[in-house]
C-alpha cells in the first residue's frame, strides 16, 4: 500500500510502549497494532489527533505516502 505507518518510530523516539498509548489514547492494543502493522483499512481523526497529542507529533510523523511501495486494492474503484 502507498500509505506507510511510522508508529514503531515515534514509539521508540518517545520510548513509549505499544500498552502504554493505548491506555492514554483509549483505544486497544488489538487496534492500535492493526494500525501499527499497516493493515487498518481507515482511521478516525479522533484517533489520530489523540495519538499526535500522546505523542506529541503532527500527522505527518506517523503518516507518510511512498508511490514506489506495492498498490493494494483501490476502495475508490
Amino acid at each position: 500500500m502507498h500509505i506507510q505507518i511510522q508508529l514503531d518510530r515515534m514509539l521508540l523516539k518517545r520510548r513509549m510502549s505499544l500498552t502504554e498509548l493505548a491506555d492514554r489514547v483509549g483505544v486497544t492494543i488489538a487496534n492500535l497494532s492493526i494500525l501499527k502493522t499497516g493493515k487498518a483499512r481507515a482511521v478516525r481523526f479522533s484517533t489520530l489527533a489523540a495519538l499526535c497529542r500522546e505523542l506529541e507529533c503532527q500527522p505527518g510523523d506517523l503518516i507518510s505516502y511512498d508511490p514506489s511501495s506495492s498498490e493494494e486494492d483501490n476502495a475508490f474503484d
